[in-house]
């Protein structure tokens, strides 16, 4: 880097708005390197980002979870109607 020369950081800075969309958007993509940055930089400097993050993944786990109960559901009704059991 060239001397007197700073480093642009409010590039990397993002709102918790922002941060949010990004978190939102990382459930369907990869983000970008410097969007990567920017959402690692705000989660660790934010308190509340954190705790929406957290709520993302508890969501992402609990439907995949009920994805899994209803597929389980699904095979063992179709399994029900394929070989009813005689009364």
């Amino acid at each position: 880097m060239a001397v007197g020369v700073k480093p642009n950081i409010t590039l990397l800075r993002r709102t918790c708005r922002q941060a949010a969309a990004l978190l939102i958007a990382r459930e369907d993509r990869a983000l970008s390197l410097p969007d990567h940055v920017a959402l690692k930089l705000h989660l660790l400097a934010c308190e509340a980002c954190p705790k929406f993050e957290n709520q993302l993944l508890t969501l992402r786990a609990a439907m995949g979870r009920w994805r899994s109960y209803t597929s389980d559901a699904e095979r063992a009704a179709d399994k029900t109607l394929a070989d009813p059991s005689p009364d």
